[in-house]
């Protein structure tokens, strides 16, 4: 609430009240540098507010001890790193470190846990493969897998499906939906791609400049007026043919301007 958050002497976000709904999953969207990322890393406790306060059912996030925030909170950043020749069996128990205290003793609990994080996220048959041996979407659902191994309510990621492909992109958003259907799991995610944050989210935030513009279901927040506001973009809202949902069709000033396509019947052939 009344949320102020910044880097050195600049503030990204000012003043700012948002509510995240419980066992939804959540997209928070916006153009670059609008405080997208800085609004997770508040979230999950990296940024200390200047001003206001992030309440986790209704305490001050960061008054809460560091062990009971990872035991209920678990995130993964927009470029994680591991340790180079993990492997995936490795990095995943990793997400077990909040619950085993300082002497870090593996019981079976953590191997249960560790096993169904794999086959949530359909990673148990890597599990003996190096991470860095693997492909895009591969190496992203065994983070999300490490992140799962924690057991959290919340799970909090910035922009993942960053540098995947299309076909991984929909893999990692697909998983993800699944995990909150499946667990309940409140997932919030910065994602750029606005067709995908209005089909995969239940509640969307949009952000201009560190404030909120609109916030609610994809049907009230993703409109011509909306994107406009926020990606200086002149789009065509529809309705995406599979979903229902929003669909952003951009207008271009050169399709506006151009001559009329050819018909396949007007188009030159070579050697005539």
């Amino acid at each position: 609430m009344g949320l102020t958050v910044g880097y050195q002497s600049r503030d990204i976000i000012a003043g700012l009240d948002v509510q995240v709904p419980t066992g939804l999953v959540t997209a928070i969207v916006g153009a670059n540098a609008c405080g997208k990322s800085t609004l997770l890393r508040a979230l999950a406790r990296l940024l200390k507010p200047r001003a206001g306060t992030v309440l986790l059912d209704g305490h001050d996030l960061h008054r809460l001890p560091s062990g009971e925030v990872a035991k209920v909170l678990g995130l993964l950043p927009q470029s994680p790193v591991a340790p180079e020749g993990i492997t995936v069996s490795d990095l995943v128990s990793r997400g077990r470190y909040p619950r085993q205290g300082w002497v870090r003793r593996r019981s079976s609990t953590d191997d249960e846990a560790v096993a169904a994080a794999l086959i949530a996220t359909d990673t148990l048959d890597l599990a003996d493969e190096h991470l860095d041996e693997l492909s895009g979407g591969q190496r992203q659902r065994v983070w999300i897998a490490m992140a799962l191994a924690q057991e959290t309510d919340i799970l909090l990621l910035d922009e993942p499906t960053t540098f995947l492909d299309l076909a991984h992109q929909i893999e990692v958003l697909d998983l993800l939906c699944e995990l909150n259907r499946n667990r309940g799991t409140t997932v919030v995610l910065v994602l750029h791609e606005l067709n995908q944050a209005a089909r995969f989210a239940d509640h969307l935030i949009a952000m201009k400049d560190g404030r909120i513009v609109a916030q609610g279901p994809a049907s009230e927040v993703i409109t011509q007026e909306v994107v406009e506001d926020v990606f200086g973009l002149r789009a065509h809202v529809g309705l995406d043919p599979v979903s229902g949902t929003p669909m952003v069709v951009p207008v271009s000033r050169h399709l506006s301007t151009a001559r009329p396509r050819m018909t396949d019947a007007e188009l030159p052939i070579a050697g005539r």
